[in-house]
């Protein structure tokens, strides 16, 4: 599988759903300014590490991929579920990444503050495509395993759960 950038889901996306977002992702920005400015900036800086606009893209993933499915006459709501988890799991996997960009910047940002920046973004790019990398392999690994126990349970002399 290669990574690519595509424009079609900028043809796909209606204005107001730009607009959702926007409004969302400046509403979780004043939020976590205002914990901020109540608790104290190591609070506040715990909620900027929550992307401000993951809930309306989930939310907007499910309905894209569940409205194409419809238009086909299917129902889409498992596959507009899928999409949405899938969209996470990257969430997930580039906030591993995110963990390593402020750990490096932390540690090399009194040497350099270009140098912080050019190996915590080197940190960042490394280790979310090394999580991507683990997570694909795992998971055919453990697509293979289980097919591996369906086919030894049909012929009727398994051993595994």
């Amino acid at each position: 599988m290669l990574v690519k950038l595509s424009s079609s889901a900028l043809q796909q996306t209606h204005w107001h759903e730009y607009a959702v977002r926007f409004v969302l992702g400046g509403l979780a920005t004043v939020a976590t300014g205002l914990i901020a400015s109540h608790f104290g900036v190591a609070i506040g800086g715990l909620f900027l590490a929550l992307p401000a606009i993951f809930c309306a893209s989930a939310t907007l993933i499910e309905s894209h991929e569940r409205r194409t499915k419809e238009k086909a006459g299917l129902s889409g709501r498992r596959r507009g579920q899928q999409a949405a988890a899938l969209d996470a799991a990257g969430a997930s996997l580039g906030s591993i990444g995110l963990a390593a960009f402020a750990a490096t910047f932390y540690v090399v940002v009194s040497a350099s503050i270009i140098g912080a920046f050019g190996a915590a973004i080197l940190a960042w790019a490394l280790v979310s495509v090394s999580a991507w990398w683990v997570r694909r392999k795992l998971r055919i690994t453990s697509g293979r395993a289980q097919a591996e126990r369906g086919a030894r349970s049909a012929r009727g002399w398994s051993f595994l759960p």
